[in-house]
């Protein structure tokens, strides 16, 4: 789907505010503000900031006739004379609008994310917590500007194309993310991994705490998109082989070289996908098949300086298989490019993500394979693909590794690791 049919396809599809509760929150806003919440002793320039927002909502994917924002310019123009039922009612109709566009915004558009837990859907917010976090702000108007009921990328990305500072191609593409955008959080501490730039940053509060490169999935295994809570971190982990890769990368080499590959890799096999697989012989196995492709096996490589999960995997449960994980092989971060895995995502410092995670470094106890280390506290990981980030007063493009800027994404395979 082309960028302009995108936004398009988003300008109808809101909900109105619940009137009742609307006026209710209005006026005890209005009333903790000695009256006003734009005007009065703030200064009116708040006002004029969300009036400009409302007029450009159509870059939104919104319809700005929804928000009236002639009928705001002239109530807004009144107020600025002084009279207090004026001022009222101003302050009002801009309340009440500006809680409908929040909303609206905060119920992001379906672009393929999987919600594995549901609480991190966007959600439009209640108009009390509107107002009040509208209220609590320390610069009204940088509030309104700076769109701080949303991401911080998402006012920095929208003024470029309100700007028009961009050329057709380019402002495409910033209208395309600015709806994945969406799907980010406004606040709070959470992991994001931008699959098309392949780093990881680690935010609190809207800073970014620390940053990292990750291997992502290749083409034929791309990392899906993805919000769901971290709950638990294993030590020491196993790496079960699926059975393809088995077949591709493991059985060959035995076949060439015989049994003692698999001893020297850490290598099991297993009699199957249970829980209660037993560990067979090796020497049952005919190899060739399983190069063929004519039989499957189930491998499991232990813990140790080979295994493909490295030293620890943090875990956010999901039937497509994905995780955070470590990995021996650190020269690949040194690519520019760097899309080799079957889905999960390898980092290149598990061990700072630990430490942030857990508040003090993850290691061991002893070497039992498999070791679960729970979050007292699960956070967020929210796995985008943003192809277009702000950076400074310009915009940074990525490559669109998955085609997803032009057709709906493909559907993630099951990860490979």
């Amino acid at each position: 789907m082309r960028p302009a049919l995108v936004c398009a396809a988003l300008l109808a599809a809101t909900t109105p505010l619940a009137p009742a509760a609307a006026s209710a929150s209005i006026a005890t806003t209005a009333a903790a503000q000695g009256g006003s919440l734009f005007f009065g002793a703030r200064s009116g320039e708040a006002a004029n900031e969300l009036i400009r927002l409302l007029d450009s909502a159509k870059v939104d994917g919104l319809n700005p006739k929804r928000y009236k924002s002639r009928d705001l310019s002239r109530f807004a123009r009144a107020a600025f004379g002084g009279d207090a039922n004026a001022v009222a009612r101003a302050d009002r109709a801009l309340s009440d609008a500006f809680v409908r566009y929040a909303q609206d915004l905060r119920r992001a558009p379906n672009i393929g994310v999987i919600y594995v837990d549901n609480e991190l859907r966007p959600q439009a917010p209640s108009a009390a917590a509107l107002l009040q976090g509208a209220a609590a702000a320390p610069d009204l108007a940088a509030y309104m500007r700076n769109m701080g009921w949303m991401h911080p990328y998402y006012a920095q990305l929208r003024r470029q194309l309100t700007d028009n500072r961009l050329d057709p191609r380019t402002r495409g593409l910033v209208q395309v993310n600015l709806q994945r955008v969406r799907s980010l959080p406004a606040s709070g501490r959470y992991v994001l991994v931008n699959t098309a730039a392949q780093r990881l940053f680690m935010i609190d509060n809207n800073q970014t705490v620390d940053m990292m490169r990750v291997v992502v999935g290749k083409p034929i295994y791309p990392t899906p998109m993805m919000a769901a809570y971290i709950r638990y971190a294993s030590l020491r982990p196993y790496w079960n082989v699926p059975s393809d890769l088995a077949a591709e990368r493991i059985a060959p080499n035995v076949v060439k070289g015989g049994l003692p590959y698999l001893k020297a890799k850490g290598y099991q096999v297993l009699s199957d996908w249970s829980d209660k697989a037993k560990i067979v012989n090796p020497a049952s196995v005919d190899w060739a098949a399983v190069a063929a492709g004519r039989k499957e096996v189930r491998l499991r490589q232990l813990p140790g300086p080979s295994n493909s999960m490295g030293d620890m995997k943090f875990m956010f449960p999901n039937a497509q298989g994905i995780y955070l994980h470590d990995t021996p092989q650190d020269e690949l971060f040194g690519e520019a490019s760097r899309l080799f895995s079957g889905g999960c995502v390898r980092l290149e410092a598990a061990s700072r993500l630990g430490a942030w995670l857990y508040g003090k470094p993850l290691r061991p106890k002893g070497a039992a394979p498999e070791q679960k280390v729970p979050l007292a506290t699960p956070v967020p990981v929210y796995l985008t693909y943003l192809t277009a980030v702000p950076s400074g007063n310009e915009v940074a493009v990525y490559d669109d590794i998955y085609k997803r800027d032009t057709m709906p994404g493909p559907r993630a395979k099951l990860a490979r690791g």
